[in-house]
């Protein structure tokens, strides 16, 4: 559901990088899969068809958090401005 979004963390070597992958349309839902040493994040359809991926190797991942898009009152939380941003893990 748009609204939905999904923060990976990554181990770069000097340090942290933060990515987001959000459902950017209204039906559309992340799905997250682990698997064979990766990590995949994809933005789905409602007829299940993948817009986007994002793949990590799953021992850099050093956390992964869902975001559920808010269902009561048409409240959301702040999804990302990008589909796919990398945002300053100095921040």
């Amino acid at each position: 559901m748009r609204g939905d979004w999904v923060e990976i963390v990554i181990d770069a070597g000097d340090g942290v990088r933060v990515y987001d992958v959000a459902a950017t349309r209204a039906g559309r839902r992340v799905e997250v899969i682990s698997g064979r040493g990766l990590v995949e994040v994809s933005e789905v359809t409602r007829g299940g068809t993948v817009v986007r991926t994002a793949r990590f190797m799953s021992g850099r991942v050093v956390a992964l958090v869902e975001h559920p898009a808010e269902q009561s009152n048409g409240d959301r939380p702040a999804a990302p401005a990008t589909p796919l941003a990398l945002a300053d893990p100095r921040d």
